[in-house]
């Protein structure tokens, strides 16, 4: 008599133990009954029929889906390897459960193939500097071939671009030479200001006399401050022709 009860007891609580569930806030489970699809239930305590009801769990927190390297030839025929980051979460549980054998093996795959299918169709410039309309790109195609599964891609991220050795070289001597331009081009321009600058300074001193004086007290004045032995004055040339005049005449007087 004892063991029967017992073995009631056994049973009767392994019954309840298959009829209760709970639920996390972040968790919802999808009821079979006999085989069938009947709903969607959770958060909190559940409880099921034994032996009939059968429940799945499915997470609706965002899930970090990391894709490996894939090796892409671009458009310009370059071969490099890509790998991004996916995040997505499920939004219909049902169709998560009953539409795909495995969401998550799935939505991997998808993304797989589809970073190499968007890559292949850009050039490596675009690559590199078009990131932000390429992560778009993927974000939008993934999401709209996972909606019949219940996911949302809420964004899709490039994360490293690998080159090869002589394209990185290639690179880097583009680079160089595109620094050495700008850098030339820069030198052009502040010439051209210092040119535009003193052909208006030439243009007042010569409407004002006074001023090329000045400026030439100024020089002495400079050049006696530097402490040097030897000093050589610059004497502007209108000043030495009523010499030059001067001294032409006498001579031709003296003949």
């Amino acid at each position: 008599m004892t063991t029967a009860i017992g073995v009631f007891l056994f049973i009767l609580l392994g019954l309840l133990a298959a009829a209760v569930r709970v639920l996390p806030e972040y968790e919802r489970g999808v009821i079979f009954r006999l085989g069938r699809a009947i709903g969607i239930k959770g958060p909190g305590l559940i409880l099921l029929i034994p032996l009939v009801d059968k429940m799945v769990r499915v997470s609706l927190r965002t899930v970090v889906l990391d894709i490996p390297p894939q090796d892409v030839i671009t458009k310009d025929n370059v071969s490099i390897k890509v790998n991004a980051v996916n995040y997505f979460r499920v939004v219909d549980p049902m169709k998560a459960i009953i539409e795909v054998e495995d969401f998550l093996f799935a939505t991997s795959q998808l993304a797989q193939t589809t970073l190499r299918a968007v890559v292949g169709q850009v050039e490596l410039d675009e690559v590199l500097s078009a990131r932000e309309a390429i992560n778009k790109r993927l974000a939008d195609i993934l999401d709209l071939h996972t909606d019949a599964w219940g996911i949302k891609v809420s964004q899709v991220e490039l994360k490293d671009v690998d080159l090869p050795k002589e394209m990185q070289r290639s690179i880097a001597r583009q680079a160089e030479a595109e620094r050495d331009r700008r850098a030339k081009v820069i030198m052009a321009q502040a010439e051209e200001m210092a040119a535009q600058h003193l052909v208006g300074a030439a243009h007042q001193m010569a409407n004002v006399p006074v001023a090329v004086q000045l400026r030439f007290m100024q020089t002495l004045i400079e050049l006696a401050g530097k402490g040097n032995n030897t000093t050589v004055l610059p004497l502007p040339i209108d000043m030495l022709s009523n010499f030059v005049t001067a001294f032409a005449k006498k001579n031709g007087g003296e003949k």
